[in-house]
């Protein structure tokens, strides 16, 4: 079981501020514990289960932040925007404060399942090819794909600037026009320029799941959840074992 910690290191890990404006909330009587008002920032806390109320607002804590965001269409997933607003707009502000980043990002017209975490070691291991992890991608094409396509799809495209095939490792055509097709890379425009180079076209794109994770259906665009740790097993398990 972890050591208490005082309230002003527990409020500035969650990302509440500097140390001294944490403590400032303690001394205006803004923060309370499991229901109780904490009145000394020193106060030792155990951090096993705990709920904080900050401002009247409700916040679980997290030593490591682990987030499912469903990501909807026009939004950049980067603090510093070019002509979209950031995705990190539509997340509490303690999130940015303590400095979470978006763990593969997604184009500004892709919509979907998108995790932001501030674990670098997690973050390592979801992005490099080396675990093997897929992300399954809802691809709607303005024509149908055909099924020489998509057997070059999973034999391998060539991409104009990289001489190294990119794979897909699974296709399922879910209709005519909608391909479910996995890969566990994420190079540059990855999707769409393996389906421009078959000949076809993507007119939508749609992240539906990683691992053995899938987008929850009751999680709306924009909206976000804390993963738990069935989640998180979910989410590293390899193309092979789904």
């Amino acid at each position: 079981m972890a050591k208490p910690v005082s309230i002003e290191k527990i409020l500035f890990s969650q990302g509440f501020g500097t140390r001294r404006y944490c403590s400032d909330l303690v001394y205006a009587d803004l923060v309370k514990v499991n229901g109780l008002l904490v009145e000394d920032p020193e106060e030792r806390i155990a951090t096993e289960g705990l709920i904080l109320n900050v401002e009247g607002k409700d916040w679980e804590y997290h030593e490591k932040a682990y987030i499912a965001f469903n990501k909807p269409p026009n939004y950049e997933c980067s603090h510093k925007t070019t002509h979209h607003p950031s995705v990190y707009s539509l997340l509490p502000a303690p999130f940015v404060e303590r400095g979470l980043q978006c763990i593969g990002r997604l184009d500004y017209d892709t919509t979907g399942l998108l995790l932001i975490s501030d674990d670098g070691q997690f973050i390592h291991k979801m992005t490099t090819p080396k675990k093997n992890i897929g992300k399954v991608y809802e691809i709607t094409t303005p024509d149908p794909m055909t099924p020489s396509q998509i057997e070059h799809l999973l034999n391998g495209v060539i991409l104009d600037d990289d001489p190294r095939p990119c794979y897909a490792t699974a296709c399922k055509q879910v209709s005519d026009h909608i391909l479910a097709m996995t890969i566990v890379e994420g190079r540059y425009h990855q999707v769409k320029r393996m389906i421009a180079a078959v000949g076809n076209h993507v007119n939508q794109l749609h992240r539906a799941a990683i691992g053995a994770y899938v987008m929850p259906q009751d999680l709306a665009e924009g909206q976000w959840r804390w993963l738990g740790s069935e989640d998180l097993k979910h989410l590293s398990q390899s193309v092979g074992a789904q």
